[in-house]
């Protein structure tokens, strides 16, 4: 089994699962092993709510403010495993729940999360990774060809909700494609983060 909880900068993150409904041109996984010097983010088992739940109790996150879904796939891809881990979180610690997400939880679920994931869910950052249908598709790779529309969407439930929803692009696209990006997160009053693509 791979490393399940990590840290990153300032953060601490959990690895749930290695399965993903996208698979981005630009995606770390492709490089390397890791994102961090704490271990292969490989598994090859998935962890299990016990797992997950043993390396949280393990941890000392006094010097933390949250804890992030996000690792070496899609965190709702594992999302039994998410919601009853992020339960057992939020009754026993005090920093906030964020999920990092492609935004395409609903279509690989088949039904619609996003009540379960607002039980225990503070935040949550949505990748939109391009300006447009046809540039996600060529950037993102989903496996579900409504992918774009439903991750807008999904972002406006967010917000709907009253969380704290940001959305994400890498500087894999170019200047203009980023402009637009900023235009399409000012049109759905979502802020944007722009990482750089390494």
């Amino acid at each position: 089994m791979g490393v399940i909880l990590y840290t990153y900068k300032n953060g601490v993150y959990v690895n749930l699962t290695n399965r993903c409904s996208c698979n981005c041109v630009f995606c770390v996984r492709s490089e390397k092993d890791s994102v961090t010097e704490n271990g292969n983010m490989w598994h090859t088992v998935e962890p299990t709510e016990a797992d997950v739940i043993r390396e949280i109790d393990r941890f000392d996150f006094t010097n933390y403010e949250e804890l992030t879904y996000c690792g070496y796939g899609e965190p709702t891809c594992a999302l039994d495993t998410l919601l009853e881990t992020a339960h057992y979180f939020r009754k026993h610690y005090k920093q906030k729940i964020r999920v990092n997400t492609n935004g395409l939880g609903r279509l690989y679920n088949r039904r619609d999360i996003l009540p379960e994931l607002n039980q225990v869910v503070d935040a949550y950052s949505i990748s939109l990774n391009a300006p447009d249908e046809r540039r996600y598709n060529e950037i993102a790779r989903p496996q579900f060809d409504n992918a774009f529309s439903e991750m807008l969407q999904f972002a406006r439930d967010c917000k709907d909700a009253n969380k704290e929803v940001q959305l994400s692009v890498v500087t894999y696209i170019d200047e203009e494609e980023i402009e637009k990006c900023w235009k399409l997160a000012e049109d759905l009053a979502v802020p944007l983060k722009v990482r750089t693509f390494i």
